[in-house]
């Protein structure tokens, strides 16, 4: 039977870690930071280390090689907590890897969003070693919050970023829009999704990702839910939407199909999914992706 939560905790949310912004802006203070106590993530490229208890592993500040730098997580039960960045670009890819998806189904919420933090910020860092204006390497700066330009005349700031994207779902007459892109395992659907261009707004980015893609007019744009996803460094921005025409037109470079499912095919596709099946009309998006929370939310609201 499925189960009704009200809403699905996100994943990659909800750390603990208290950021400290008073800390990481005190040289001093940081310094004092990186004692005894101060715990290292530990990490292998950008995949996180999981210990035999199927938690994040930890160690010490000694264990940090003598050329990276240290990156400041936040504070946690009174104990500065830090990532580090490689001299070199980190091993793995940018979006979810095997190791990345083994560890958002072992991980605790909290740790997971605490993984999630650590891995896009030395991502950014990674990808960041040179200044955007002028060329010149940059510093790590504010305790990894910030890198700052080495070029006298420049001394440009640049600060980690994350990149929005609209999830949506768009309903029509009680069924669902979801689609499928050629990368997706067999029978897997999911809510359409595009990254928010400059000018537009939120409401505006989902009408035309999913004219574009599906060749249908969405109207009555509504948020949902967000959940940050460091794969690298995006916020995804559920919504939902309606449309009046059902008619399809698929933009194939972007999806491979897409389709209208009812109420009953939902229903039967995350009852499936609790089981770690295919639905019989289709595959749901997995527990820790927000688009598995966005169909949940819709069934308790028909």
């Amino acid at each position: 039977m499925l189960t009704k939560p009200l809403m699905p905790p996100i994943a990659f949310s909800g750390a603990r870690i208290d950021r400290a912004d008073h800390v990481r802006a005190d040289p001093a203070a940081l310094s004092a930071c990186m004692n005894a106590r101060a715990r290292l993530l530990r990490l292998d490229g950008l995949d996180p280390l999981i210990d035999a208890d199927g938690r994040l592993e930890w160690t010490s500040l000694a264990d940090a090689a003598a050329d990276s730098d240290l990156l400041f997580l936040g504070m946690l039960d009174e104990c500065a907590h830090f990532a580090e960045v490689p001299p070199s670009f980190p091993e793995g890819p940018p979006h979810a890897g095997p190791r990345s998806w083994q560890a958002m189904a072992i991980l605790s919420g909290e740790e997971l969003a605490e993984y999630g933090a650590a891995r896009a910020l030395v991502g950014w860092h990674a990808r960041h070693r040179f200044c955007a204006v002028c060329g010149a390497q940059t510093a790590l700066a504010k305790g990894g919050w910030q890198r700052s330009c080495t070029r006298e005349s420049c001394g440009a700031e640049h600060f980690p970023r994350v990149d929005p994207v609209t999830i949506m779902l768009v309903e029509h007459e009680g069924q669902l829009l979801l689609g499928r892109q050629p990368r997706f395992p067999e029978k897997f659907y999911s809510a359409l999704a595009g990254f928010v261009e400059p000018g537009e707004t939120i409401e505006e980015a989902v009408a035309r990702e999913v004219l574009e893609e599906a060749g249908v007019v969405a109207r009555d744009v509504t948020y949902v839910i967000s959940q940050p996803w460091p794969f690298p460094s995006s916020l995804m921005i559920g919504c939902h939407a309606y449309a009046d025409d059902p008619a399809i037109t698929i933009d194939t470079t972007e999806l491979e199909d897409a389709r209208w499912f009812s109420r009953e095919d939902v229903v039967d596709a995350l009852e499936a999914n609790e089981r770690k099946e295919n639905g019989r009309a289709f595959g749901a998006p997995p527990p820790y992706a927000v688009a598995h929370v966005l169909l949940r939310w819709w069934l308790d609201r028909t």
